[in-house]
């Protein structure tokens, strides 16, 4: 029986993809990585204890000391600030990995939920579950916005296989077009069923209701990093493109599923709990790679942790620029982020050209 050999092009493509795999697990130089993650790690812990005492409460650790203001300073951190201090890090880590995911599978550094319709179609789905069931368990609306926001995602690439796009920046226009004509839907719905000062909360994030009992669902966005990181191997590869993945040995199509998932159901659980929050996913794994690579496996740890630094920095800030009052933390990131998104634009533009 004559011996079939694979077609050279191929073994070509197979050993590039190879080295690409290798040179995406190398740091810049030893310690690289380990090292810019503990300096976020310090940092975000830094931001987060001063988190748990700026509010218009009057809340101070010496207050923890005394015993006369103990039980009701306890009582504060436990009820309020603890609860909106771990929803922010939950919040902001895991949008900035639904990015990384995002960027490797489209194989376009410009793609995160709020540039691919995600957000607005599981802002969609939680309306309509709304509409349908108004005494709807959070959960059931948690999941009515994931199911809405694989189909606007899926909606997504689809519309990108059926454009020549040559230019990489055109991709998050793409996107925005999309989550422009679904947030006008959206709009519509529910300006007919007076619905839309619930639409506008789920859509401009804001963590001044958060207490305890009404972030928990956050936790489910760990969970989702956790698995990602499991997994990464496969977005790594899942990013070289289907032909050499496939000859790799990944089922492409299976690990494209199982990104999208991660990234629909981290979307709708960090939308239905505290809102939209823009750009994390963007602006986050851009600087990351920048410093560290490309590698999923090193690069999901480290995004984790800055997402996490920049959503509590944005409250912080927030909550100090017009004290006694707040503004919204979607306001605040997605004045920076959009600044940070067009600077990243033209960088790579100049980069291109």
């Amino acid at each position: 029986m004559p011996t079939v050999h694979q077609p050279t092009a191929l073994r070509q493509e197979t050993t590039a993809a190879q080295r690409v795999i290798a040179s995406r697990g190398a740091t810049r130089r030893p310690g690289t990585v380990p090292g810019w993650f503990l300096l976020a790690a310090l940092l975000l812990a830094a931001a987060a204890g001063v988190s748990l005492f700026v509010g218009v409460a009057d809340v101070s650790p010496s207050g923890l000391l005394d015993p006369a203001t103990r039980p009701a300073t306890w009582d504060l951190l436990v009820a309020s600030r603890g609860p909106r201090t771990v929803a922010l890090v939950l919040a902001g880590g895991g949008l900035a990995v639904c990015g990384v995911i995002m960027q490797l599978l489209t194989r376009n550094p410009f793609v995160e939920p709020a540039t691919a319709g995600t957000m607005e179609a599981a802002g969609l789905g939680i309306l309509l579950m709304t509409i349908a069931q108004p005494h709807a368990p959070v959960v059931a609306r948690m999941l009515a916005g994931a199911v809405c926001a694989v189909l606007g995602t899926g909606l997504f690439l689809a519309v990108l296989s059926r454009l020549a796009l040559r230019d990489l920046a055109m991709v998050p226009v793409v996107g925005l077009v999309l989550g422009g004509v679904l947030s006008a839907v959206a709009t519509f719905v529910a300006y007919r069923t007076d619905l839309l000062q619930s639409l506008g909360a789920w859509m401009t994030a804001d963590f001044s209701a958060v207490i305890e009992g009404r972030y928990e669902l956050l936790w489910l966005a760990a969970v989702l990093v956790g698995l990602g990181l499991l997994v990464a191997d496969r977005f790594t590869v899942a990013g070289l493109g289907e032909e050499v993945a496939t000859s790799l040995g990944l089922d492409h199509r299976a690990a494209m599923a199982l990104g999208l998932g991660i990234v629909a159901l981290t979307s709708a659980v960090v939308v239905v709990t505290v809102g939209a929050l823009p750009f994390v996913g963007l602006v986050v794994p851009n600087l990351v790679a920048t410093l560290v690579g490309g590698n999923a496996r090193r690069t999901i740890p480290l995004c984790a942790v800055c997402g996490a630094l920049l959503v509590v920095v944005c409250d912080l800030l927030a909550r100090t620029l017009r004290a006694p009052y707040e503004l919204p933390v979607g306001l605040i990131i997605g004045v920076l982020g959009g600044v940070a998104f067009l600077v990243i634009l033209l960088r790579r533009t100049d980069r291109v050209a």
